[in-house]
């Protein structure tokens, strides 16, 4: 079957390419191997180097690769040059500081000398969503190729054309042909390829089922793996919130990438005293969001990625509202060209719909009335998912209590959850393990080895 690259603003096919065959995915399996071989030997004065050169190249192409981003999964293309300029920066932060995070530990003990070195585990495979189709892809490449690894990327099906870029990106910095390389792969040939004993290491960002697949695989194979699965991540609104500025985060938190972000604010959770007013507004602002071509600079919400998507959302919907939920705002495609949803607004979602318990990939909020702080933290725990959280309150108590109580990863006080290279990012439960940027992600494919000199 063809790997298609579809537009999701028209429907239209872009391009598609046939899978690698058996030949083809070993070949690039040795050249993996080999250039591990000598990478690993690098200094990392040469690596930064290279990465230096891959920021400055993002930069410098950025108008040409958000558009690709933009044709291939919908972001708003003001979005997506934003990301490009993200990834750029991330490249320059690993290349300043990889070596840092990964520098010899001396550890006290009774021997004349002893620490803890960092050495990278070889090849790495990659299975990255398309949400995210640069950023995904460089959080994982900056601190792994940093780290001495090299790469192997099985990117999501419907951004084929992300992929090849990323990869003539890297070859065109400099790095050695089979430092970082794409596999154009279906799913069901990523298997031998987490069993290949060339491939030491597997990282996934994407949903439960694959991240169960991908984790099961590696485990019988005792390799390492990092997943970064979904979230249901809980929004909450304290009465000593600066109240504006509540509202208007919980809207772009809500609606970024189209509602289709792991750490997307899926459901909000309103103290009493605040949440008529809050409600209020909140479906004014969402009833009046436009919705359009990606590409013009006054849309603020773009497609669903995929028809599938598409389907997937207006289902969990419609069940949601079969088991109670009231609809406030939209609750239907928008019919015509392209993968169009518009934004929704439910309330009183029961426990067992899928609003309440399920990740909803697209711009639909739930919103729930809460007592007080406890209840909220009661309410935000109640999930399978642990990713991250937002809290709206001035109260230092509260804001204790939040950072302490919440089963998250991330909590962010009086801001949007987003991913900074600066700090770890991954979560707990059913939304993986393992983390992802900062010293600690920079860590995650390397041997911690123990060195004692008597």
């Amino acid at each position: 079957m063809a790997i298609a690259s579809i537009n999701p603003t028209t429907g239209e096919k872009l391009k598609e390419f046939s899978p690698f065959d058996a030949a083809e995915i070993e070949k690039r399996l040795k050249r993996a191997e080999n250039a591990s071989r000598k990478y690993r030997r690098t200094a990392f004065s040469e690596r930064s180097e290279l990465m230096e050169a891959t920021a400055e190249l993002l930069s410098v192409e950025k108008e040409r690769l958000a558009e690709i981003i933009t044709l291939e999964m919908g972001k708003l293309f003001r979005d997506s040059l934003e990301e490009v300029l993200r990834c750029s920066r991330g490249c320059r932060f690993y290349a300043d500081n990889a070596e840092r995070f990964l520098e010899d530990e001396p550890a006290q003990t009774d021997a004349a000398r002893s620490y803890v070195q960092y050495e990278p585990l070889g090849t790495v495979l990659a299975i990255m969503p398309w949400n995210f189709p640069f950023w995904q892809v460089f959080r994982f490449a900056a601190p792994a190729l940093m780290a001495g690894n090299v790469g192997l990327l099985k990117h999501a099906s419907n951004v084929p054309q992300c992929a090849i870029a990323i990869e003539q990106l890297l070859c065109s910095a400099g790095f050695d042909e089979g430092v970082f390389q794409t596999l154009l792969i279906e799913p069901d040939q990523v298997e031998k390829i987490i069993v290949d004993p060339r491939v030491k290491a597997v990282t996934l960002t994407g949903s439960e089922k694959a991240g169960s697949v991908v984790a099961s695989t590696a485990a019988r194979q005792i390799k390492k793996s990092v997943l970064e699965l979904g979230g249901s991540d809980a929004f909450i609104v304290m009465p000593s919130a600066n109240f504006e500025s509540a509202l208007s985060t919980a809207v772009k938190a809500r609606t970024i990438n189209t509602g289709q972000s792991c750490i997307a604010a899926k459901r909000l959770l309103v103290a009493d005293e605040i949440y008529d007013e809050f409600l209020d507004q909140f479906v004014d602002r969402m009833r009046v969001l436009k919705v359009g071509d990606p590409m013009d600079p006054a849309t603020e919400i773009g497609p669903l990625a995929t028809e599938q998507i598409l389907r997937g959302v207006h289902d969990q919907v419609q069940k949601s509202i079969a088991l109670g939920a009231k609809l406030l705002t939209g609750g239907n495609r928008i019919h015509g060209p392209g993968f169009f949803y518009e934004p929704t607004v439910l309330v009183d979602a029961p426990r067992e719909s899928p609003a309440y318990g399920e990740e909803v990939f697209g711009p639909v909020a739930s919103i729930f009335r809460v007592d007080n702080a406890a209840r909220a933290i009661e309410m935000a725990n109640d999930s399978s998912f642990g990713l991250g959280a937002s809290v709206w309150t001035n109260n230092p108590e509260e804001q204790k209590l939040f950072t302490s109580d919440l089963e998250v990863g991330m909590v962010f006080i009086n801001a949007m959850v987003a991913s900074d290279p600066r700090l770890p990012f991954g979560g707990v439960k059913r939304s993986g393990y393992g983390r992802e940027l900062g010293a600690a992600g920079t860590r995650e494919f390397t041997n911690t080895k123990t060195i004692w000199i008597s």
